[in-house]
């Protein structure tokens, strides 16, 4: 692809792209909806690349290539593997039923209950009630499904004055902008949600962006503080003079001016929003010492890095090759099924109206004349086809492998192949091993999520 300059990131698995190299660029034909004035520059490849996975997710990827010049990738062939290498492993990583539980709480209906088991078992009712309220089995599928297909997934806490009970959303990752300062290791001290909102003719409303971000500072203006801080109830015996503001705000995009990114808005021209309440929306103190943002990475990150990578980044040059040979199959089926055939000596009809001999069709029951001297040769493209085939099994195999998903996880091991079930298990090894990096990678994640709830 002729790179200019060689990039290694959390995104150069996607390097050998073409559609990634002019990512930022004024000329770009692909992405040209990401460069835009508010979008901070070094977050361009990763929205690029949550791009690129979506489209494979959605047999979209030759329809990508082809928008990046690649002209015959149109008519690739692709047949969900990517879609169900993803779901594979998600069902794999959620299981077949979550449920919320705390320790203790099993020991309640006992005739002597240990300390601390009945209050653990209240908690966990209360808890599982509001699960129950806010959806939050779906809600979970919905960004777990995002951190295994995109790397990264995003769920937002709040509390609702109206429901009286905190929600829970699940927002876009190419939303979720994080501030990183030098000392923050896993969790940042401001985060931005934005997106472009489109224009409105009919409601009269112009092209916006809106931006909600989270910010911990020092608590002001509270009597509490001057006593030596406020307590926290997850914190008992232990006062801070920290909390967490909320502002959200809208600007309009035709007032944005070069080098105003996403962290540089003007406030003079921002507009705030204002709650069903009637709250306005500008460092709203959320009396909270953390961030009601919970970023999902589906692995755990090298050092120094923040995000997550997708299931598909090791093996998206493979699920490539993968199209490209069903295409090749595709297109050497139609040849195998009506073959291409020579006649030398027949006798044509002849169309009476034109007085042109007609075409013959191969079809089933046609009856063609031949000369004595005449001979008919058809074209035999099965044992292409059968290589094609092959090439197909090794490539899904080769997937399997390298995803760690393994063929059995995937369901394509024969069972006739498996001596045992002692077999079957360590054949599953792999797969085991990736679920339980997984779940490491989020444990402490969900620990926030419950403790804002």
């Amino acid at each position: 692809m002729g790179l200019r300059q060689l990039v290694i990131d959390a995104w150069s698995w996607l390097n050998y792209k073409p559609v990634m190299a002019n990512v930022g660029c004024r000329g770009d034909r692909v992405f040209r909806e990401l460069v835009r004035t508010w979008v901070p520059p070094q977050e361009l490849r990763r929205l690029a690349a949550y791009r690129v996975l979506a489209s494979y997710d959605n047999n979209q990827a030759g329809q990508l290539a082809a928008s990046g010049g690649d002209e015959v990738a149109v008519e690739r062939r692709e047949l969900g593997d990517a879609a169900n290498l993803v779901d594979t492993a998600l069902g794999y990583l959620l299981g077949t039923e979550q449920k919320v539980t705390i320790q203790g709480a099993e020991n309640a209906d006992e005739e002597a209950p240990p300390p601390g088991a009945v209050e653990a078992a209240a908690a966990q009712q209360q808890l599982r009630e509001w699960a129950d309220k806010e959806l939050l089995a779906l809600r979970v599928q919905q960004a777990e499904r995002s951190a295994v297909l995109l790397g990264d997934g995003v769920m937002v806490l709040a509390w609702s004055p109206e429901k009286q009970r905190p929600t829970l959303r699940v927002y876009d990752p190419g939303f979720f902008f994080p501030q990183w300062g030098d000392e923050d290791e896993d969790f940042p001290q401001r985060v931005h949600l934005a997106w472009e909102l489109p224009e409105d003719e009919d409601a009269g409303l112009k092209s916006r962006v809106r931006r909600v971000t989270y910010e911990l500072g020092p608590i002001v203006e509270d009597v509490e503080t001057e006593a030596g801080g406020r307590p926290y109830p997850w914190e008992p015996g232990r006062t801070s003079n920290v909390t967490c503001y909320l502002t959200e705000a809208e600007w309009l995009l035709e007032d944005l001016k070069k080098g105003e990114t996403l962290d540089q808005l003007p406030m003079d021209t921002a507009s705030f929003r204002v709650r069903p309440d009637g709250t306005e929306l500008d460092r709203l103190d959320l009396m909270i010492d953390f961030l009601p943002v919970v970023h999902l990475a589906n692995t755990i990150p090298d050092g120094g890095e923040h995000w997550g990578r997708s299931l598909l980044a090791r093996v998206l040059q493979a699920l490539d090759e993968l199209a490209a040979t069903d295409s090749d199959a595709s297109a050497a089926s139609a040849t195998t099924g009506t073959p291409i055939i020579g006649l030398s000596g027949a006798r044509l009809s002849v169309d009476r109206a034109t007085g042109r001999p007609q075409e013959l069709q191969v079809k089933a029951g046609a009856v063609w004349q031949l000369g004595e001297t005449g001979r008919m040769d058809a074209l035999d493209t099965s044992p292409q086809l059968a290589e094609l085939r092959a090439r197909v099994d090794h490539l899904l195999e080769r997937i399997a492998s390298n995803s760690r998903v393994t063929a059995a996880g995937l369901g394509t091991l024969n069972a006739a192949e498996v001596p045992s079930g002692y077999a079957l298990k360590l054949a599953l090894g792999p797969l085991d091993a990736l679920i339980g990096m997984m779940r490491l990678a989020r444990e402490h994640k969900y620990r926030l999520l419950f403790k804002f709830v």
